[in-house]
């Protein structure tokens, strides 16, 4: 692909697009590149990610764009920046590049790990405000204020290694308002759809040009009382999301959704984890074709090596069943916009590790699961007028590669 064909992902009713054609998603998480990037000792590990991700296929990575008053912060406080954090970040974009992978880019966290909502509390805190909850990062204006720089400094900002502006650059998929949004003092919603309200206008403000995401987890809220049926339990209604009425905001291109039996539902491994999953993922694509008339990407979706009751087999299982309910949507047209499997790590990193690292050189059965889901979803993005071919009755050659028995 040359420079000038590397185009802007963009989104026509409920599809990703690139350059006209569907762009269906097979994706990851690493969230750790940025720091990495900024350490020379650690820095060929971000290369090597994105080299073994390319290699089973993978097209698209979300990782952090923000690390907040902690170690190796790259704001230091509110509109101070470590300009050797921020070449860090432009060399993971620029990597990302070489390699063909595009980079969904989150904001800040909505907990306490790279900072998050509560540091923006203690910097305002710091600066004389009375706070009393970290939700009041969504409704005090001096701390939106300090989001909206935030903001407004990384869209601006020039690559120093490509003199490509970010909000010019098409290595970047998609903006996510925060990883994970929550706002438990406030069941109602209205606090966390009035602050997802207006920093999507804002984002767009500054860069009409690029996709706009929330970060959400897909949690159904007190708007949808006949869907609250799919949440994995009863507290997640009362978390302040609202999955429908979040996603119609003006400026939201398009859904995220996560994916976690093991945290949700019970984290020893257990025969539900399966239909949750499934049931949880059509639920969503079916509300975001009928709808939104969006694409929901499943942003995260993974299952953890310390859950009582893990094995590999398991997290093979569960891998083939995101990718089969996705595939039955794309066959079909429908919104099911792809996923991002949470994370993969290349060797030597064990010590980040959460449970949930894919190392693909210990994982051969995992890794050519996803290179076959990759294959599958490349066939798709190719077959531009794939939705007229679904429409009519003949058997297409490739329909029996594509179908999903074996997946």
């Amino acid at each position: 692909m040359e420079a000038d064909e590397w185009q802007m992902v963009e989104k026509k009713g409920n599809q990703f697009m690139v350059n006209g054609q569907p762009f269906y998603v097979n994706g990851f998480n690493t969230y750790w590149l940025m720091v990495f990037a900024a350490d020379q000792s650690t820095r060929g590990k971000v290369t090597e990610v994105f080299q073994q991700a390319s290699s089973v296929g993978l097209t698209v990575c979300r990782t952090w764009a923000f690390n907040d008053g902690q170690w190796r912060a790259l704001q230091k406080s509110p509109s101070v920046y470590d300009e050797e954090i921020f070449q860090a970040l432009d060399f993971v974009v620029s990597e990302a590049k070489k390699y063909k992978i595009r980079l969904i880019l989150p904001l800040v966290n909505n907990w306490d790990a790279y900072g998050g909502k509560p540091q923006y509390v203690k910097w305002g805190k710091a600066a004389g405000l009375n706070l009393t909850s970290d939700d009041e990062f969504f409704s005090n204006p001096t701390l939106k204020s300090y989001y909206k720089a935030h903001v407004k400094m990384v869209l601006n900002r020039i690559n120093t290694i490509t003199n490509v502006t970010y909000k010019e650059d098409p290595t970047i998929f998609a903006w996510e308002l925060m990883n994970e949004p929550r706002c438990p003092s406030d069941p109602s919603g209205d606090i966390l759809q009035e602050w997802i309200e207006e920093m999507a206008v804002y984002v767009k403000s500054v860069d009409p040009k690029h996709l706009v995401e929330i970060g959400l987890e897909g949690f159904y809220g007190p708007s949808t009382p006949n869907r609250v049926q799919f949440n994995p339990n009863t507290y997640a209604q009362q978390v302040g999301t609202d999955f429908i009425r979040n996603h119609l905001v003006l400026g939201v291109d398009f859904a995220s959704v996560h994916i976690y039996a093991d945290s949700w539902i019970s984290q020893e491994i257990s025969d539900a984890h399966l239909p949750f999953i499934i049931s949880w993922m059509e639920a969503h694509i079916e509300d975001a074709q009928k709808y939104l008339n969006m694409p929901v990407l499943f942003s995260e979706f993974g299952v953890s090596t310390k859950d009582p009751g893990y094995n590999s087999t398991f997290r093979d299982t569960l891998f083939k069943t995101v990718y089969r309910t996705l595939l039955n949507s794309t066959k079909k047209g429908g919104s099911g916009g792809g996923s991002l499997l949470w994370q993969l790590f290349p060797d030597g990193t064990d010590y980040m590790d959460d449970g949930y690292a894919l190392v693909l050189s210990r994982s051969p059965s995992t890794s050519n699961i996803i290179s076959l889901h990759s294959t599958r979803v490349a066939i798709f993005n190719s077959l531009c007028t794939w939705n007229c071919h679904w429409g009519c009755k003949k058997q297409h050659p490739l329909e029996a590669f594509l179908s999903t028995d074996d997946a």
